[in-house]
């Protein structure tokens, strides 16, 4: 009985552990005079959502977070920008309130490249996404844009 158990105690944890409802694209776009916007895309499985990078007073949720990599050949142009349609969203019964997004949202991050040089914009995005049931665990995933 108790490998019963174990087999499918397993079995959930994988099944929970291999879906991933979120997926990342990243990509640059040259600007004039040195500068690119990094475009760093979430596209959402329908049913699922993103919590955005600000969060209410009363949430629960983790707001996403982006962590990049310092390069002395760049400089950052402000912060990451979000264009999507955010969803203020408030649970009556648990009295608490989320800003996400559904279908697909672009972070996008300004940066000035210092001369004219190739590099790369590293970094790592962590980040949260639940359904209307539950949440999978916070999960993170690093990139790499090159530019040139």
């Amino acid at each position: 009985m108790k490998a019963v158990l174990l087999s499918m105690f397993l079995f959930l944890s994988m099944a929970l552990s291999a879906q991933n409802p979120v997926t990342w694209t990243f990509t640059s776009k040259k600007l004039p005079n040195g500068n690119y916007e990094i475009y760093m895309t979430a596209t959402i499985d329908k049913g699922w959502h993103l919590y955005s990078q600000t969060q209410p007073d009363d949430a629960i949720a983790s707001p996403t977070t982006f962590t990049i990599t310092s390069n002395p050949l760049i400089e950052m142009v402000g912060k990451v920008k979000e264009i999507g349609k955010m969803q203020k969203f408030h649970d009556k019964e648990l009295d608490f309130s989320a800003n996400q997004y559904s279908e697909k949202v672009d972070f996008v991050q300004t940066i000035k490249l210092k001369g004219k040089v190739k590099t790369n914009f590293n970094g790592s995005v962590e980040y949260t996404t639940c359904d209307d049931k539950k949440c999978l665990p916070p999960k993170t995933v690093n990139f790499k844009v090159a530019l040139n």
